[in-house]
Parts: C-alpha cells; sequence; structure tokens
C-alpha cells in the first residue's frame, strides 16, 4: 500500500532546486546589461519560478498510480499540441530564426510544446515498459525486440514533428531519454550491447564522413547548418560572423579566471546571454570558482535523484527518474559544453538557471515527479515498513 511519509520527502534535493534558482535570478540580472533593449528577464524569471511552485505543489499531490495510468492521456495531449504547433498560422506560432517551435500567447508570452513533450514521453515510455514487463515473466530475446519496438515506436513520432519544426537539440534530448529507458528497461545485455554499438558506429561514421567528405553533408543538411559546424570547430576563424556567439562566451570564460570579475562586472558582450549562454556570465563574473560550484550542485541534483531511484522499489517509479537522469544530464553536459566549444551549439537551455516560463515549468514538472517519488514510502510483508 503506498502512502506519504514526510519524513521520507528530499529536503537537500529541494534545497539544490533553490539554490539553483537563486543563482539563475542573480545571473540573469546581470546578464540583461549586455541586451540592446531593456525588459527585466530576471523578474520574469522569478514569476515562472511562483508559477512553476504552484503547480509543484498541486501535482506533488497526485499519487504515481495515478499518473500512471493518465500518462497515455497526457502524451496524446502532448502529440496533440505538436501536430496543432505545425500546423498553426505564423499569427500563432511565429517562426524564430526559422525555427517554429513556439506558441505565442497574448498577455503570456511563448509556450515551448516540446519542452513539456519530454516529460509527458517519460511518463508513457515508464507505463509502457512496466505494462510489457508484467505480461512477459518469462522474457526471451523476441519479447525484449517487441519492448524495443514499442519504446522507438513511441518516441518518433513526437520525434518526427520536433524534426519537422526543426529543433535539432530537443530531438537529440528526446533520443537520450528514449535510450535512458530502454538501458534500465531490463532488456538482454546482448541487444543492449547491439542497440548502442550501432548508435555509436553510425556517430563514427558521420565523424568520418566530415573529415574527409565533408561536402556529402549537404545531402542531408543545408550550407547554413554545415558552416555551424565548422564555426563549432574554429569559432575564432568565424568570429565575424556565425562563430560570434562561441567566440564570445569562450572569450567571457577564459577571462574569469580562477575567481572572476566579480557581480555586474562582466565586459564581454554575449548576444542572449540570459537564455542559453548563461554559464558563460557565471564563468566570467565568478571565475572557476563560482562555475565549479554550479557544476558540483548539478552533480549533486543527478546524485539524489539517482540515490531516490535506488530506494524505491517500484519500476515505474524506477523508470521515471532514470528518464529524468537522462534528460537533466545531457541537458547539462550539451549546455555546459557548447558554451565553452567543447560540443556544438544546439540551443539547449541549462536547467533551471536559463531564462524560459516552458523550459522552467517542465525541469519542476520531471523534479515533483522526482520528489513524490522520494516521499513514497511502501509496506513489504515480512519487511515491516521499507522506504522508498
Amino acid at each position: 500500500m503506498a502512502s506519504r511519509d514526510r519524513n521520507n520527502f528530499d529536503y537537500s534535493l529541494l534545497f539544490i532546486i533553490i539554490l539553483l534558482m537563486a543563482i539563475s535570478i542573480i545571473n540573469i540580472h546581470s546578464a540583461q546589461k549586455y541586451l540592446p533593449y531593456h525588459k527585466d528577464f530576471a523578474g520574469m524569471q522569478l514569476f515562472w519560478y511562483a508559477v512553476g511552485l504552484i503547480v509543484t505543489a498541486v501535482i506533488y499531490y497526485f499519487d504515481l498510480e495515478q499518473i500512471k495510468k493518465l500518462s497515455l492521456y497526457i502524451y496524446l495531449f502532448g502529440v496533440f499540441l505538436l501536430v496543432v504547433l505545425f500546423f498553426a498560422p505564423e499569427s500563432i506560432a511565429p517562426s524564430t530564426k526559422g525555427i517554429k517551435a513556439w506558441f505565442s500567447i497574448k498577455g503570456v508570452g511563448s509556450v515551448q510544446p516540446s519542452e513539456f513533450m519530454k516529460i509527458f514521453l517519460i511518463m508513457f515510455l515508464a507505463k509502457i515498459t512496466v505494462d510489457h514487463n508484467d505480461k512477459n515473466i518469462h522474457r526471451t530475446i523476441s519479447t525484449d525486440m517487441i519492448l524495443i519496438g514499442k519504446i522507438v515506436g513511441i518516441t518518433l513520432v513526437p520525434l518526427l514533428f520536433i524534426l519537422l519544426q526543426p529543433d535539432a537539440g530537443t530531438a537529440m534530448v528526446i533520443l537520450v531519454i528514449m535510450f535512458g529507458v530502454i538501458f534500465l528497461s531490463g532488456v538482454n545485455w546482448k541487444i543492449l550491447t547491439i542497440f548502442f554499438s550501432t548508435v555509436l558506429s553510425a556517430i563514427g561514421a558521420l565523424v568520418v564522413i566530415y573529415i574527409y567528405y565533408p561536402d556529402t553533408l549537404l545531402l542531408v543538411l543545408d550550407q547554413y547548418q554545415l558552416n555551424r559546424i565548422h564555426s563549432w570547430l574554429d569559432p575564432f576563424e568565424y568570429s565575424g560572423g556565425i562563430g560570434y556567439q562561441l567566440s564570445q562566451s569562450i572569450l567571457a570564460i577564459g577571462s574569469g579566471t580562477n575567481y572572476g570579475k566579480g557581480y555586474m562586472k562582466g565586459e564581454v558582450n554575449i548576444p542572449e546571454a540570459h537564455s542559453d549562454f548563461i554559464f558563460s556570465v557565471v564563468g566570467e563574473e565568478y571565475g572557476f570558482l563560482g562555475a565549479s560550484v554550479v557544476v558540483t550542485l548539478y552533480f549533486l541534483l543527478i546524485y539524489r535523484i539517482i540515490v531516490i531511484a535506488i530506494k524505491s522499489k517500484g519500476e515505474y517509479e524506477s523508470l521515471i527518474a532514470a528518464g529524468v537522469v537522462s534528460m537533466l544530464t545531457f541537458h547539462i553536459f550539451e549546455n555546459v559544453g557548447m558554451v565553452i566549444g567543447l560540443v556544438p551549439i544546439t540551443g539547449i537551455p541549462l536547467p533551471l538557471l536559463s531564462y524560459g516560463g516552458s523550459s522552467i515549468l517542465a525541469n519542476m514538472l520531471s523534479l515533483t515527479l522526482i520528489l513524490n517519488i522520494s516521499a513514497k514510502t511502501k509496506n513489504y510483508m515480512f519487511e515491516g515498513n521499507k522506504y522508498a
């Protein structure tokens, strides 16, 4: 029988989340000085945090079994929003930098359905996996292949519409979530080895093609996208154009040295620093020390989620945690990596730090599910009360 126990609630995870919120507001306020227009993004970020906390308080009181039962309808609602977005006129869903990924709602701002789709997908993939495993207690290669087929098929539907926006960054996150769920779905390790070897081989083949036959990529990419790859590998060569943002970010972080220049004392202009490049502001104003504190907080955030998943005795809860960990880890690695030139720029926000209402609400929704798991207890026959 599942029940809530306040003694089990993970207050340390909540504390980490609040610390990241505070860091976000402070750095967004500082980053606003780079903008060519005046707008209080820090105040708006605080507003979205308040809305997120209200939503969190409401969703927290839903039992995970109820969420599991509703996951199909939630998933279908997310797909419906993506379909409507694709066919919506420019007056409702304007294109920004060639990407049609947001609904424009008067008085509210922009809403990005794909941010929420990530969480909806995690919930539904966890349900499908648990239902499949419950029906196939005696697992075989055949049943495992069927499970992988289900997971891939369910993932491909939203992935297709996200690629049509086109939003390569979010598409990669969707794929990482899929891989994370497959990895912990109980599939035979031989199948996993073949599956992931195929993926790694495909990535390796793309690298070889880029090095030796780069023009071949024009069959699937346009010249602008190929130039984005060139500017990532040599940002200062393209600093006068497409590589400007990355080269400025590298200069900002490098100039912060060990202890940074201090709050509001950043000097390197970084376009849209309050959004995807917020980590550059941290690196310049607080140096290696400040950047290390942020990375450590993220490490602790992921660590606490893994601990909660391990303590949980339910497969559904563990798969939810696996999806959330996969999503957050990729977001963090990709965002921090792109602002220092380690990986290509994809427009993926830094969880809880980057400005953005949809991103904030989606991340808080995912973390609410984790806090929900942490506060859930189960009674086990012959074992007394055990915390889940």
